[in-house]
């Protein structure tokens, strides 16, 4: 099955802002498009906006003035649902509602030819539940575009339980064909990125709600050590936290409110009193006129120890002994089978978050952990109120000898970056388990869709195969409610490398 050839009409019903971004895709590709929208007026209203944005496109070398003219000529705005009769696509960008979206679906089957692909761009609501109204569900498959789409180059191609192998692949040939990355998703609930960037923005939630950290230094780490494009307070803000709480809210109640998935009250709250982020004004931070920024939680300067003992390894930090030496600091290496850790001359130790907390431990403090040691700018550093002055000290002054910021943070287990990335891996594994999607394209769409600086399956492999299992099992004996219990697919991913490397 080959793309829709581009002489053949596509049509999309509502004209927002992503209807207009879709319809713009499939027009510059070189179809023929036809808008319509259920207010009156308002399609036309479309077509002069997705004009006067392929007026900016040529303005800026992205296209020629004669490309231009014929796709306004190829751009048309229909008064009724019936002049879309003869379109081989029509995809739906209406309401979020299931009942509006089945009735334009029911009608649009009675108008359009037999062989019409119908697509809807939900992002929350279950392809499978759009489709059940209609009389032919296979020709029904879910295109989820991101925002804005003519920019962003993911397009989830969601199979739901009824849709034909044939529409799928359609739809997902004619997205690549249109210049887009197509990767193919079950119908789950939030398909591949909603799903499974949850983590993301909880564990940031979680570490706040407990007072570990502020939300400035939170998304200070996450940037500038765990190597993130924003952090999740501030993208929060410029999603909508009305907007990112609905989507939580919705896998959480689709996965019959799965404690992995629960939703922060602290966001709640912060919906509730109206402050819903940019386009508000206020959300997490301040953005009104004259509003400062908070700064991160950054140490005072110390002075770096003169040696380290490394026992063991570092693992997944391990590149940080090289530049410890660079920074011309004494390394002595001993060979220990009980552990993986830096010894500080305070006697103190230095460890990698394994997701326990370091009041359990004499004299220990947790770092976080980083994308890019030798690249991170910052490193997080975690403490209890028992842990020495001195080795807090020490290890501070260790990390800023290696030219990083240092912010410490409460006795949180897991600390920021290790206990998000260790959830995104465990939810990727349990997905390709149950059948949602392959591993290559769970990358693809994680880095697209999100601009994720690895895909979870890159990350699993550079930790190592029991990395993120052993610190979920350390979480979940901390907090034994479930939401941090590694899946199945995570412990028998782990088992079978630990089998392999000789290890267990």
């Amino acid at each position: 099955m080959t793309a829709l050839d581009l002489s053949s009409p596509v049509a999309v019903v509502g004209t927002g802002t992503m209807g207009q971004g879709i319809a713009q895709v499939a027009l510059v590709a070189g179809h023929t498009v036809r808008l319509y929208d259920a207010v009156p007026g308002r399609a036309r209203e479309a077509a002069a906006a997705i004009g006067a944005r392929l007026d900016r496109l040529v303005e800026k070398d992205r296209l020629t003035g004669a490309g231009r003219d014929a796709a306004r000529a190829r751009l048309l705005a229909a008064d009724a649902l019936t002049e879309l009769a003869d379109c081989a696509l029509v995809v739906e960008a209406v309401l979020e509602r299931l009942d509006v979206k089945q009735e334009l679906l029911k009608e649009l089957e009675d108008i359009v030819g037999d062989d019409c692909l119908l697509a809807t761009n939900t992002s929350s609501l279950s392809v499978t539940a759009v489709g059940g109204a209609l009389r032919v569900p296979g020709r029904l498959v879910g295109l989820h575009f991101f925002n804005p789409a003519p920019l962003m180059p993911l397009v989830e191609v969601v199979s739901g339980f009824a849709t034909d192998v044939t529409s799928a692949t359609r739809a997902y040939e004619t997205a690549r064909a249109w210049g887009k990355t197509p990767v193919a998703c079950a119908d789950t609930p939030g398909f591949i990125v909603n799903r499974i960037a949850r983590p993301f923005y909880a564990e940031a939630f979680a570490v706040y709600e407990s007072q570990g950290a502020d939300p400035a230094t939170i998304d200070a780490v996450l940037r500038e050590s765990g190597g993130f494009r924003m952090g999740a307070f501030e993208l929060t803000d410029l999603i909508g936290q009305d907007v990112n709480e609905s989507v939580t809210h919705s896998v959480w109640q689709s996965f019959f409110q799965d404690v992995r998935f629960t939703p922060s009250l602290a966001q709640r709250r912060l919906v509730e009193s109206g402050r819903h982020g940019r386009k508000s004004g206020q959300g997490w931070y301040d953005y009104r006129e004259g509003a400062e920024r908070p700064e991160p939680h950054t140490a005072e300067r110390e002075a770096p120890p003169a040696y380290v003992v490394a026992e063991g390894g570092l693992g997944p930090a391990s590149d940080l002994l090289a530049l410890i030496r660079e920074a011309g600091i004494q390394v002595r290496e001993e060979d220990e089978d009980h552990g993986t850790r830096l010894v500080l001359p305070s006697g103190g130790q230095l460890v990698l978050a394994d997701g326990q907390t370091s009041v359990e431990f004499r004299d220990v403090v947790y770092f976080d952990l980083a994308l890019d040691y030798r690249g991170a700018t910052r490193i997080a550093l975690s403490a209890s109120r028992d842990t020495s002055a001195r080795t807090v000290a020490e290890a501070t002054g260790l990390f800023q000898a290696l030219g990083k910021k240092v912010s410490v943070i409460g006795d949180v287990p897991g600390m920021i970056v290790a206990r998000t990335v260790a959830r995104i891996v465990d939810l990727a594994h349990d997905a390709v388990a149950k059948g949602a999607a392959t591993e290559e394209d769970i990358d693809t769409a994680m880095r697209l869709g999100v601009n994720y600086p690895l895909g979870p399956f890159e990350w699993s492999r550079r930790l190592g195969g029991s990395w993120a299992c052993s610190l979920l099992d350390n979480l979940h004996e901390c907090d034994p409610s479930g939401r941090y219990a590694p899946s199945l697919a995570l412990y028998r991913h782990a088992y079978a490398t630990d089998k392999r490397e000789g290890t267990s």
